[in-house]
C-alpha cells in the first residue's frame, strides 16, 4: 500500500478550501469538542482533593466538602469573566490574543506559552486518567497502562486529523453520554441516601478550625482540585470554530459548560462524603463511587467505560486549541511558519502531530502515573486566566464601551481570583513538580523571542528596501559531474550537464586504483566526449579532495564565478529502498549547503 493511500485511510480525502467553512460547530457539538476537557476532569479533581487530604488522617476528609464549594465558585467567577471575553473578542479571545493587545508581546507570549504547556499537560492527564478509569474496572491490564496511554493519543490524533466536524461527531456521543451517567449516579446516590437503601458512612467531622491540619495542606489539596478549571478557556480560543453567530454560540456553551461543570464536580464530592471513599492506589474514586452506588453490575461497568471515553477523548480539547493557538504564534512569526498550515482536511496538522509527541514522551517519562502528572497541572492554565482577565480590565478601562463599568468588576474580580489561584498552585506544588512548568514558561518565551529575531533578521536581509539594483555583468559557470561509476544514470547526468554548458566536466575521486583504471577504459567509448577529472585521495576520503577542488574554482574565478554540480542519481521503485542507496549524495549536498555561489543539481534515474 503507497503511503499517500494509507494516509487517506487513516485521514480521509481532502477537503476543499470553500467547504472549511461548512465544517463548523453547532452548540451542541461545539459543547463536546471544547468543553470535554473541563468536564471530565471532575473523574479525577474530587480524588486529587482527597489524596492530598488523606495524609493528614481520615478526619481531614471532610474538609472536601468547603474546599469543593470554593472551587465551585471559582468556576463560576471564571466562566463569567471568560463570557464577556467572548463578547470583547467575537473572532476569537484566547488568552495569548487578549493580554497581547491590551497587556504588550510579552504578557501574550508568556500566555501563550503558559497555554501551550497546558495543553500538552491535558493529554497527557486526560489519556492517563482514562486509563486508570479501566485498570479500575479490569486489574490485569494495570501493567501495560503505558502502552494502552500511548495508543490511546494515536487514536485521538488520528480522529483529529480527519477534520473538525468529524471529531466533533465522534465525541458528541461520549460526551453527553458521561454527562448523562454521573446524573444518574448523583441523583440515584442521592436518593439512596435520602431513603436509606444505599448504606451511608460520612468522614468524620473535623475538629473546629484548623486543629490537626495545617493551613498549607489545605491550600495544597485546593490547588489540587483546582484541576477541575483546566480547559475552561478553550471555548473562547475557540470562537471561529463555531458556526454563525459565532460569538452568542460560544458564549451559549460557556454557560452550559460552567453549569455542568459545577453540578458534576460538587455531586462527586457530596457523594464520596456521605459514603466515606477514600483514595486508593489502584482504584479511582469515581470507581469506588458506581460500585457503591450501582454495585458490581452493568451500570457500573457502563459508568467506567463512559468515564473512560470523555478521558481519553478530554484531550480532544487541547487538540482542537494547541495547534490553533500555534497557528497564531506562528503567524505573528513566534514559532516556526509550518505551524500555520492547514492540511488536506482543514486542521492545523504540524501542530496535531507535535501535540501527539510531545504527550506520548510525557506519559512515558512519568510511566502514565496521573498523580505524578497532576503535580505539573493547573499552573500554566491559571498563569493564562490571569493575564487574559488582567488585558480585559485594561481593555474596558481604556474603551469605555456601555456596561464598562460593571465589564471592569467582572473580570478585575476574575483576574484577582485567578492571581491568588495562581500564587497558590505555584507554591503549594513547587517542590511537587510545579518548578518545571515555573522554568519551562520563561525558557519558552526566550525561544519564541529569538524565533522573531530569526524571522526578523531574514525579512530584513531579502528585503529589496534600500537595495541597489543587481548589475548587469555576466557571470561564469563551471559545470562538474560528479560520478563514482559508469552506468545508465551517468549518461543521463552527462546529457544534461552538457545542455548548460558546452564545456562541462565530469569529476571523479579516485580512492581504488583498479576502479580508476577500468573508469577510464570505459570513458572514451560512453563518456560522449565530456572530460573527466581525476582527483587522487590519498586517504581514501570523498569529500576532502572534491571540496578542496571546488573551493579552488571559487577562487580563481572570482565573485562573478558560479559551480554548478550535477549528481547522478538512481530513484529506487521502493521507498524502504532508499535507505540502501544515495547517501553520498546526501553528505555531499550537506556539504555544499552552506557553500556560496555553489548550485547543486539531482539528475534522477528512476528503476523500474
Amino acid at each position: 500500500m503507497r503511503v499517500l493511500d494509507l494516509k487517506q485511510l487513516l485521514v480521509g480525502t481532502p477537503l476543499p478550501t470553500a467547504q472549511f467553512r461548512h465544517e463548523r460547530l453547532a452548540k451542541t457539538t461545539g459543547l463536546a469538542v471544547f468543553a470535554s476537557d473541563a468536564l471530565s476532569s471532575v473523574a479525577y479533581a474530587t480524588e486529587e482533593i482527597l489524596l492530598v487530604l488523606i495524609l493528614a488522617g481520615s478526619a481531614a476528609l471532610s474538609y472536601s466538602l468547603p474546599i469543593a464549594l470554593a472551587i465551585a465558585g471559582l468556576v463560576a467567577i471564571v466562566t463569567t469573566s471568560y463570557r464577556q471575553t467572548i463578547h470583547a473578542y467575537p473572532h476569537g479571545g484566547g488568552a495569548y490574543i487578549v493580554a497581547k493587545d491590551n497587556l504588550g508581546t510579552v504578557s501574550g507570549l508568556v500566555a501563550g506559552a503558559a497555554l501551550l504547556i497546558d495543553y500538552v499537560l491535558t493529554v497527557s492527564v486526560s489519556v492517563a486518567a482514562g486509563i486508570a478509569a479501566v485498570t479500575s474496572a479490569l486489574p490485569a491490564l494495570f501493567p501495560y497502562r503505558v502502552t494502552l496511554c500511548v495508543l490511546a493519543v494515536i487514536a485521538v490524533a488520528v480522529a483529529n486529523l480527519r477534520g473538525v466536524r468529524e471529531s466533533g461527531r465522534l465525541f458528541a456521543v461520549p460526551t453527553y453520554l458521561f454527562i448523562a451517567s454521573l446524573l444518574i449516579l448523583i441523583v440515584y446516590g442521592s436518593l439512596g441516601a435520602i431513603f436509606n437503601f444505599i448504606s451511608e458512612t460520612p468522614y468524620q467531622e473535623h475538629a473546629p478550625g484548623l486543629q490537626g491540619v495545617g493551613l498549607f495542606l489545605l491550600l495544597r489539596a485546593f490547588a489540587s482540585g483546582c484541576a477541575a478549571l483546566t480547559g475552561v478557556e478553550a471555548v473562547s480560543n475557540g470562537v471561529q470554530a463555531f458556526k454563525t453567530p459565532e460569538a452568542y454560540n460560544a458564549r451559549a456553551v460557556m454557560t452550559w459548560l460552567g453549569t455542568i461543570l459545577i453540578v458534576l464536580f460538587l455531586g462527586i464530592t457530596y457523594l464520596a462524603y456521605d459514603f466515606g471513599i477514600r483514595p486508593t492506589e489502584h482504584e479511582t474514586v469515581v470507581s469506588q463511587l458506581a460500585r457503591h452506588v450501582f454495585g458490581a453490575g452493568p451500570l457500573y461497568y457502563e459508568v467506567q467505560a463512559v468515564t473512560m471515553l470523555i478521558l481519553l477523548l478530554a484531550a480532544n480539547t487541547s487538540y482542537a486549541d494547541f495547534p490553533r493557538l500555534a497557528s497564531l504564534l506562528a503567524k505573528d512569526r513566534f514559532v516556526a511558519r509550518q505551524f500555520a498550515n492547514q492540511g488536506d482536511r482543514g486542521v492545523f496538522s504540524n501542530g496535531i502531530l507535535v501535540l501527539s509527541a510531545l504527550a506520548v514522551a510525557l506519559l512515558i517519562a512519568f510511566g502514565g502515573d496521573t498523580n505524578a502528572l497532576i503535580p505539573l497541572y493547573a499552573v500554566g492554565v491559571f498563569v493564562s486566566f490571569t493575564l487574559s482577565q488582567s488585558g480585559m480590565v485594561v481593555r474596558w478601562l481604556r474603551l469605555r464601551s456601555p456596561g464598562w463599568r460593571w465589564r471592569v468588576w467582572v473580570n478585575g474580580l476574575g483576574a484577582a481570583t485567578t492571581a491568588l489561584v495562581m500564587l497558590t498552585i505555584a507554591v503549594t506544588k513547587f517542590a511537587h513538580g510545579a518548578w518545571i512548568v515555573v522554568i519551562l514558561i520563561p525558557t519558552l518565551v526566550t525561544v519564541f523571542t529569538l524565533v522573531h529575531s530569526h524571522y526578523a533578521d531574514v525579512a530584513r536581509q531579502l528585503s529589496l528596501d534600500g537595495a541597489a539594483p543587481p548589475a548587469d555583468t555576466p557571470i561564469s559557470n563551471t559545470v562538474l559531474v560528479l560520478v563514482g561509476d559508469l552506468h545508465r544514470g551517468v549518461l543521463g547526468a552527462l546529457r544534461y550537464a552538457r545542455s548548460i554548458s558546452p564545456s562541462a566536466k565530469a569529476l571523479y575521486v579516485e580512492i581504488d586504483l583498479e576502479r580508476t583504471r577500468r573508469l577510464e577504459e570505459r570513458w572514451g567509448a560512453w563518456g560522449l566526449g565530456t572530460p573527466l577529472v581525476v582527483l587522487h585521495s590519498p586517504y581514501r576520503s570523498l569529500l576532502k579532495p572534491f571540496l578542496e577542488y571546488v573551493d579552488h574554482l571559487l577562487e580563481i574565478g572570482g565573485e562573478d564565478h558560479y559551480v554548478t554540480i550535477i549528481l547522478p542519481e538512481f530513484v529506487p521503485a521502493r521507498w524502504w529502498q532508499h535507505l540502501l542507496h544515495n547517501q553520498t549524495a546526501l553528505l555531499i549536498k550537506g556539504a555544499m549547503l552552506f557553500r556560496r555561489r555553489v548550485i547543486v543539481a539531482d539528475v534522477p534515474y528512476h528503476l523500474r
